[in-house]
């Protein structure tokens, strides 16, 4: 609409110049009329052409001059034919060329114009952007700086100071680099024959005053005005880190807990099989007395008492409501990669509701990778490596199917039996897994299947949340 109105104005406006024109024209004809034949006033006719070709089009100029030459050709001062016409055809592209004069330096008036609207909307755009680009680099968190070639800090924000530690009133701007984050500064010493880099690294810093922190650096090099230059991102990851190894060490220790529940478990159950055992042989053949005999049943009780050790008061403490979907969702990321470079597939058939399940999150997820890689172990030397992960509801409890397309299971009697013959590493993968499952109420077993293998977590149901419509993906 904006644009309907300058065109109408525009438009009204030229009309005006067109009619100022035309009465110029009249008059500088009736003054050339007054004058008679004995002077000319010819070249008055430049002034209404030079006002015409303010708002006519060129064809329009031509028609105009062409008017203007017949017009002095009327109320000049006579002399012969030829020199007439000689007169009327110069007079008209002298018209005509003041016109056009006239009309190329409005045109380049409108492009200077134009052009300076178009510079000046960039520079506020520009301007705009270096503000939002400003504000955005002092109020990251990360700290965001760059370097020259020879790895002096050119520009960093109030983060980056406070990264490395930068005494209050100074400024990490305008000192070298290479004592602080030493690979920003090697950064800048390799050669890539003028073609810049971006990567992303983590290594080890130093604080003003000494402190080594562990940072992740994302970085990039590019060609500046004087040479290399490198804009760098530093997040300092030590209390990330920090919290991962504390993470590690409480679930390796529930994990030894759990393991040595397990064992205790079986150690405990052949301890009685040995003291019963034993009795008869006592019985039999009166061997109550013999010294030895009694040393080995304390033995046995002594061996016995030590594995009482109780799976249940050491694990249940680490159990609580999880989402289903979000274990899957990870499992997902970790072993996707692998199935692809095998040249497998993974299918997942996962309903629309997220179950809530009752599990340690990091227990879980480890159980289902150790399935998960079991299948992958298995279908390696298969023409078809498939991976189907369905989750089906079962009561008050959930079912997490694992089925693959391996050579399936020739003995599944003895699939959670430790220390198993052939077994790959010790041959307590399963048999853990069971166990860590088995602490929080969870249960893993394996399903007969015409081909291949079948593998069902099974645990204990805490609530749904709804998520959308029952979807396959591959």
């Amino acid at each position: 609409m904006r644009k309907e109105i300058t065109f109408a104005l525009l438009q009204a406006r030229k009309a005006k110049v067109g009619i100022a024109a035309v009465l110029l024209v009249l008059v500088v004809a009736w003054s050339d009329w007054r004058v008679g034949h004995t002077l000319s006033l010819g070249v008055l006719y430049i002034l209404p052409m030079m006002l015409g070709a303010l708002a006519l089009r060129p064809a329009e100029i031509a028609g105009l001059a062409i008017l203007c030459a017949w017009l002095r050709f009327l109320f000049d001062v006579p002399g012969e034919r030829l020199e007439t016409i000689l007169r009327f055809v110069f007079s008209s592209l002298a018209y005509f060329v003041s016109g056009l004069f006239v009309l190329v330096l409005v045109r380049n008036r409108d492009l200077v114009i134009e052009n300076l609207a178009r510079v000046q909307k960039e520079q506020a755009l520009r301007h705009e952007a270096e503000e939002q680009l400003r504000a955005l680099v002092e109020s990251s968190p990360a700290a965001v700086l760059t370097l020259d070639q020879h790895g002096v800090v050119l520009a960093a924000n109030k983060a980056a100071d406070a990264l490395f530690g930068i005494p209050e009133g100074q400024e990490l701007q305008g000192r070298v680099i290479a004592s602080y984050l030493p690979l920003l500064s090697d950064a800048l010493g390799l050669d890539r024959g003028g073609e810049g880099f971006r990567t992303a690294a983590q290594c080890y810093g130093r604080r003003e005053d000494g402190e080594i922190f562990l940072a992740h650096t994302w970085f990039s090099t590019y060609q500046g005005g004087q040479g290399a230059r490198l804009a760098a991102i530093v997040v300092d990851s030590s209390e990330e880190m920090r919290d991962r190894e504390e993470q590690n060490l409480r679930q390796l220790m529930r994990y030894n807990r759990i393991g040595a529940a397990a064992v205790s478990h079986e150690v405990r159950n052949l301890c009685g099989a040995i003291v019963m055992l034993a009795s008869n042989l006592e019985d039999k053949a009166n061997l109550g007395q013999d010294e030895d005999f009694r040393g080995l049943m304390q033995l046995v009780k002594g061996l016995q008492h030590t594995a009482e050790f109780d799976l249940q008061a050491h694990a249940q403490d680490s159990a609580e409501a999880v989402g289903l979907r979000e274990i899957l969702d990870n499992l997902r990321i970790v072993i996707e990669p692998d199935w692809r470079e095998a040249g497998g597939k993974v299918r997942w058939m996962l309903p629309a509701e997220n179950a809530r399940v009752i599990a340690d999150p990091q227990g879980l997820l480890q159980a289902f990778l150790n399935v998960a890689q079991n299948s992958h172990r298995a279908v390696e030397e298969m023409p078809v490596r498939e991976l189907t992960i369905s989750v089906a509801k079962q009561n008050s409890k959930v079912a997490v199917r694992f089925e693959d397309t391996g050579p399936g299971v020739a003995e599944p009697e003895k699939l959670f039996q430790p220390f198993q013959p052939g077994a790959q590493g010790s041959g307590l993968g399963l048999y853990v897994t069971r166990a860590v499952l088995r602490s929080y109420g969870g249960e893993l077993r394996f399903e007969p299947s015409e081909s291949g293998s079948c593998f069902v977590v099974e645990l204990q149901e805490a609530g749904l949340e709804t998520g959308g419509a029952d979807q396959e993906e591959e």
